[in-house]
């Protein structure tokens, strides 16, 4: 079967035409029920790039959808986070119905606001590839309250306050979304460590593989890639758990695997050094002492 290239997006007035929606009352932002929306039929496509930000809170959703590699069903208030650019994929092959809210947000409307460059720092714009929001009832109804507060704004008559009031929401609304995110990863305890478990296997398979040698360090990005995790979620995720970061656990893994050299072998550093993906020993022998407190040199005769 030929694949099916995504639908893209340009403008929140598109959006609205695409789903049966009136004429949106502003052309960069937007703030919809999706009870509002038409029931999606099968001609309808299944693959959408938005070339605007969308923030979603589902309730009652009757399919499924996918974000990187991993489907989500939404029973429950699920909030999730679309960047410009982003692939959202409908699984579901019926037409699809559900409730909840739709808050559309063009980058134009955010020029010259605080919003403008501090959006592209909350992290979950790209968790939202691979992880979904999870709300409890008390979290969906602060959301709720928040995006009424939008509503009443957006369709109140437009003029020079509408702008900096509601991206005030927005940043509430968002700094409420990245406290959630935070519980999540504390609350989902058992799946995030069975994360940390295949993170540990990943890591450990490269380290004992030839693949070091070959290509050298793994980076953040191939490590998530394996895990089907974006690298910002990962290096968050292992943070939460372990207070270190992904790029420390490769250097905890690399020191770990260069003492085991260094005190079982006749290697030379300069051949440690290359067989655990370095260049320049140099290079190895500083990264080697700034975890140590010692050359490598002097870590094999504290043995002697």
């Amino acid at each position: 079967m030929p694949t099916e290239h995504p639908t893209r997006i340009d403008t929140i007035l598109a959006y609205h035409q695409l789903v049966g929606l009136p004429k949106p009352e502003h052309p960069l932002i937007s703030l919809v029920r999706f009870e509002d929306i038409k029931p999606r039929g099968v001609d309808k496509p299944k693959s959408i790039i938005n070339n605007f930000y969308s923030v979603a809170l589902k309730r009652n959703f009757n399919g499924s959808l996918k974000y990187g590699q991993q489907q989500y069903d939404f029973d429950e208030g699920v909030m999730v986070f679309l960047a410009p650019g982003q692939v959202l994929r409908i699984t579901s092959d019926e037409p699809s119905t559900h409730s909840g809210w739709l808050l559309m947000i063009h980058p134009d409307f955010l020029w010259n606001t605080p919003l403008a460059t501090a959006i592209n720092q909350y992290d979950y714009f790209d968790y939202s590839v691979n992880e979904a929001l999870f709300l409890s009832a008390k979290e969906e109804a602060t959301i709720t309250a928040i995006l009424q507060t939008i509503q009443q704004e957006y369709q109140a008559t437009i003029d020079k306050f509408s702008q900096p009031i509601i991206v005030a929401q927005l940043i509430t609304l968002l700094n409420y979304a990245d406290r959630f995110y935070q519980r999540q990863f504390i609350t989902r305890s058992l799946t995030n460590h069975k994360i940390l478990d295949r993170f540990e296997a990943v890591i450990n398979h490269y380290f004992t593989d030839d693949e070091l040698q070959k290509n050298g360090l793994p980076t953040v990005g191939y490590l998530a890639e394996k895990l089907n995790l974006s690298p910002t979620y990962l290096s968050g995720l292992l943070k939460s758990i372990t207070g270190r970061s992904t790029q420390h656990h490769i250097h905890d893994k690399l020191i770990e695997k260069a003492k085991e050299q260094l005190s079982t072998t006749d290697l030379s550093v300069s051949e440690i050094a290359y067989a655990l993906g370095f260049e320049h020993p140099q290079s190895f022998s500083k990264l080697f002492k700034s975890k140590t407190s010692y050359s490598p040199i002097d870590f094999r005769q504290s043995f002697n």
